[in-house]
C-alpha cells in the first residue's frame, strides 16, 4: 500500500465515521469495512457467501491454492484435514525448538551488546525462519548462525513486487506483467520452490525407507503431511508443496515482524519494559538458563497484553479481502453480488469508540477487565470467522518464548521515535526503517 493510498483511506474514514464506505481502486469499486458490527456481518454471518478477494490470486504464484489462497470448496476439507496438526499436544512438542532457537538468539544478541546499536529485525527474522523450518519441515538450516538471509530476502522482495503489482493496474494484465516485474517474480518463485521441493523429496525418501518420526508430540508438520500423502492418500505432492510454502512464508515473516514491533515498543517505553522485567523475574527469578515451559507462558499475562497491544497498533496483516458470491446485508446495507469487501484492520483497531486515544501504546487495554469490553470482531489480528489463522496458538507461543528470553537477559532501548519509524505495508506491516536498538545485559550470567 502506498503512503498516498493509506492517507486517502485515513481521511475518508475520518470524514465519514461510518461502519463502511466505498472507494474506487483503479476501475474496481471496493467496500471498506472499519467497524466491529460490519466486520461481524461480513466474516461471520455472510461467511458462507464469500470467497477470498481477487487480490489473493496474485499470491498463488508461490502459495498455489494453499489454506490462505484457496477457494472455499477446497479450503473447507483442507482446513478440517490440517487442524489436528496444530493440536495443543503437537504445539507443546515444539517448545523445545522455540527454546533452543531463543537461546541461540540470546547468544547472538550478547555479542551485539558490544556495539553502539543493533538492527534487531534481521536476527529476529532469521530466528523465526530457523524455527519454522525445524517445526514445520523437521530440517535445521542454521539461518541465524550462517547468516542465511537469501531466503528471507527473496520473500521480502517477492512481497514488495506483488504488492506493487496490486497498485499498478496495468500490471494486472499477465501479458504486461511478464514484460515488467514478472520476470523477477518468476526467478524468486523458482528459488523458493526449489528449496521447498528439495526438502520434500528428501523427507519423502526418508519416510519411504522407514525412517518415520514416530515420536508423536515431536512430529514436524512435514511428518504429518507425509502421512496424509503416503498413508491415507488425502494429499498429493503438489498439495504438500502448497501448504509447506504457505506455512513457511506466512509462518516466519508475520511472527518475526510482530516480535520486532513488540521489541521496538518495549524499548521505547521504559515503564512498559519495567513491568515486563518484573513479571519475568517473578516467574524465573535470577535463572536465565531454564527453558520456558507451557506453564510459564500462562503466567506471562502482562507480556501477553504487550503483544496484543502491538498487534492492535500494527496488526501484521492490516487488511483482508472478501468477494461476495451472493447479495449480503451488512449493517443494513445491501451489498450486491460480486462486490469486493475489504476489512481495514488497521483502522478497525483505531476505532475511538473502542480504543480511546488510539495512537497511544497502552498494554493495559488488554487487562482482563478492559479486554472484556472490546466488542466481538473489534480486535482481529489473526482475522476472524471460519477462515481465521490456523496458526494463532503456534504464533503466540513462539512470540512469548522469544520475547521473554530476550527480556530475561537484556535491557533494550529503541533509538528512533515513532515519527521516524512508520508502518509500511507490503504483505505485512513492517517498519519503514530498520529498528535500531541499544542492547545491554541485565545480568552477568552466561547462558549454558
Amino acid at each position: 500500500m502506498t503512503a498516498d493510498l493509506a492517507e486517502f483511506l485515513k481521511e475518508r474514514n475520518e470524514q465519514l465515521q461510518k461502519q463502511l464506505f466505498y472507494i474506487w481502486f483503479s476501475y474496481k469499486p471496493h467496500v471498506c469495512i472499519v467497524k466491529a458490527d460490519a466486520v461481524k456481518d461480513l466474516l461471520s454471518k455472510a461467511a458462507a457467501r464469500t470467497e477470498k478477494s481477487w487480490h489473493y490470486e496474485y499470491f498463488r504464484v508461490l502459495l498455489g491454492t494453499g489454506l490462505i489462497t484457496s477457494p472455499v470448496d477446497k479450503w473447507k476439507p483442507r482446513r478440517k484435514l490440517l487442524t489436528p496438526c496444530f493440536h495443543s499436544d503437537i504445539l507443546r512438542g515444539f517448545l523445545t525448538t522455540f527454546n533452543e532457537r531463543s537461546r541461540a538468539l540470546v547468544e547472538y544478541l550478547r555479542q551485539e551488546t558490544k556495539k553502539e546499536f543493533s538492527c534487531i529485525g534481521t536476527p529476529v527474522t532469521l530466528t523465526a525462519l530457523d524455527i519454522i523450518y525445524e517445526t514445520m519441515l523437521g530440517t535445521s538450516i542454521g539461518a541465524l548462525e550462517n547468516n542465511g538471509a537469501q531466503y528471507m530476502n527473496a520473500i521480502q522482495k517477492l512481497s514488495h513486487l506483488e504488492m506493487a503489482r496490486l497498485v499498478k493496474f496495468w500490471e494486472w494484465n499477465d501479458f504486461l506483467f511478464d514484460f515488467t516485474s514478472g520476470r523477477e517474480v518468476k526467478r524468486l518463485v523458482k528459488l523458493l520452490q526449489d528449496v521447498t521441493k528439495s526438502v520434500i523429496q528428501e523427507k519423502k525418501k526418508q519416510y519411504l525407507k522407514g525412517n518415520k518420526n514416530d515420536t508423536g508430540k515431536r512430529k514436524a508438520f512435514m511428518d504429518l503431511l507425509l502421512e496424509l500423502h503416503l498413508e491415507t492418500k488425502e494429499l498429493s505432492e503438489e498439495d504438500i508443496t502448497e501448504e509447506v510454502n504457505t506455512f513457511v512464508t506466512a509462518g516466519h515473516e508475520t511472527i518475526a515482524t510482530t516480535i520486532t514491533w513488540a521489541l521496538y515498543f518495549i524499548g521505547l517505553y521504559p515503564d512498559v519494559q519495567a513491568k515486563v522485567h518484573e513479571e519475568l523475574d517473578a516467574i524465573f527469578g535470577d535463572d536465565v538458563n531454564t527453558d520456558v515451559t507451557e506453564n510459564d507462558l500462562k503466567y506471562m499475562k502482562y507480556l501477553d497484553c504487550v503483544l496484543k497491544e502491538t498487534n492492535r497498533l500494527y496488526s501484521v496483516v492490516p487488511l483482508i479481502g472478501r468477494d461476495l458470491k451472493e447479495d449480503a446485508n451488512i449493517c443494513g446495507y445491501t451489498i450486491p453480488k460480486n462486490s469486493t469487501c475489504i476489512v481495514l484492520i488497521y483502522f478497525l483497531h483505531r476505532d475511538k469508540d473502542v480504543f480511546p486515544d488510539p495512537e497511544k501504546f497502552d498494554p493495559d487495554r488488554f487487562l482482563p477487565e478492559n479486554f472484556a469490553k472490546i466488542p466481538d470482531y473489534g480486535y482481529i489480528p489473526f482475522s476472524a470467522g471460519p477462515r481465521n489463522c490456523i496458526g494463532k496458538n503456534f504464533a503466540n507461543m513462539e512470540m512469548k518464548t522469544i520475547v521473554s528470553s530476550i527480556l530475561r537477559n537484556f535491557t533494550i532501548e529503541s533509538l528512533d521515535s515513532r515519527d521516524k519509524v512508520l508502518p509500511i505495508m507490503e504483505i505485512t506491516l513492517h517498519p519503514s526503517i530498520p529498528i535500531r536498538m541499544r542492547i545491554k545485559p541485565r545480568r552477568m550470567h552466561k547462558i549454558e
